[in-house]
């Protein structure tokens, strides 16, 4: 499989799951209600919504490529013999 296509079966998915965890999370959440360290948050509501999906993506793009990593196939270099 060639990096790009790879590399787009990671990320799709991931944007997907980052989409519904969104709708699921600010479906619950006010972004006005937020606090970080005891303050409210300086962003928009839009700017809590940017943030939030781009660390939801992040996220499941992180789960997504370690999926893919260990569903590669060994390598076919040989080693050495166990002693």
């Amino acid at each position: 499989m060639t990096w790009s296509r790879q590399m787009i079966g990671v990320l799709w998915p991931a944007f997907l799951l980052a989409s519904a965890i969104e709708i699921l999370v600010f479906a619950m959440v006010d972004p006005s209600d937020l606090h970080w360290g005891g303050e409210a948050l300086r962003l928009s509501r839009q700017g809590v919504y940017t943030v939030a999906f781009f660390v939801f993506w992040a996220m499941a793009s992180a789960s997504s490529a370690f999926t893919a990593l260990l569903a590669m196939p060994p390598s076919r270099e040989p080693t050495e013999p166990l002693q």
